[in-house]
């Protein structure tokens, strides 16, 4: 018997219930990538991280990410759970505020504000570049796609950090809470451009926050995303390109999830090297051992 700690974790929530659920395998040692695909396949959670001690300098921890259907480069809200993870179990502390964690997508920072309740952990997301500025006129995946989705000011565009969106702005944030999205034209989305689906975003003037976001996933799998960080990664790194970021300093917060049963908050900050940092608030739900 070979018991291991494991936690799992509410990630961009000040409660439970409200974020995007993660699990986290501590002392990962030992299991072969087969092993920690069937242990990601069977939490069914929307990614499960294993954590390892670190190999590259600097780091102060290694860790795989996995869907329950293949591993993940690199994703946002596994960041930032594990990040608190590691924190809580004593593997590592900050340096000058920041960990640093070593992944497929390389080492990456995570800066650290605060403690207890009150902890902020972001990660810095790979840089993202405009693979393309979509023409719904001329394509009919895209239009076909984006018509339940009333057009705000931006074009739709398609943008590559780290993992690939379609970016949509909507008219505003009734039209975007009531979208019906039509799953048969995401997935033809997704599987025609090599991406995700589609993020689709509104302003929300008057509100606590300053973005609502939801995030369609088309491939391989369709279903909606409760709180994706990489995707407002992903987002943030357009809005700055266009000088359209909302909010001030370049940080804003973003409401996702609540039409899908929860109610995340990510805070986003564009920093003054044009690098995007995603993070927020963590809850730990559940802390035991997995014997596998």
């Amino acid at each position: 018997m070979t018991l291991r700690r494991y936690v799992q974790l509410d990630v961009f929530a000040d409660r439970p219930g409200a974020g995007n659920p993660l699990a986290v395998v501590l002392d990962a040692a030992g299991l072969d990538d087969a092993a920690m695909q069937a242990i990601a396949r069977w939490t069914r959670l929307p990614e499960t991280t294993f954590v390892f001690a670190p190999t590259q300098p600097g780091a102060s921890y290694a860790v795989r990410m996995f869907s329950p259907r293949r591993e993940v480069p690199f994703a946002g809200h596994p960041s930032v759970g594990t990040a608190h993870v590691v924190l809580d179990a004593g593997l590592a502390s900050p340096v000058d505020g920041l960990l640093m964690q070593e992944g497929a997508a390389g080492v990456l920072p995570l800066c650290v504000d605060g403690e207890g309740a009150s902890r902020t952990i972001a990660v810095r997301t790979p840089r993202a570049h405009v693979v393309k500025i979509g023409e719904p006129a001329s394509d009919d995946v895209l239009r076909a796609t984006l018509a339940t989705l009333p057009a705000g000011d931006l074009p739709p565009a398609l943008v590559d950090g780290g993992r690939r969106w379609w970016l949509a702005e909507v008219r505003d944030e009734a039209a975007l809470r009531g979208a019906i999205p039509d799953w048969e034209a995401i997935g033809a989305l997704a599987r025609a451009s090599e991406s995700m689906g589609v993020c689709a975003y509104a302003r929300t003037p008057g509100q606590p926050y300053d973005l609502a976001v939801r995030a369609f996933v088309g491939a391989p799998a369709a279903f909606e995303d409760a709180a994706s960080g990489a995707a407002n990664a992903t987002l943030a790194a357009w809005l700055a390109a266009r000088d359209a970021l909302p909010g001030r300093d370049g940080r804003y917060i973003v409401s996702q999830g609540r039409e899908v049963g929860y109610d995340a908050r990510l805070q986003l900050r564009v920093d003054d090297a044009g690098d995007v940092w995603s993070g927020g608030h963590v809850r730990t739900i559940v802390t035991g051992e997995i014997d596998w």
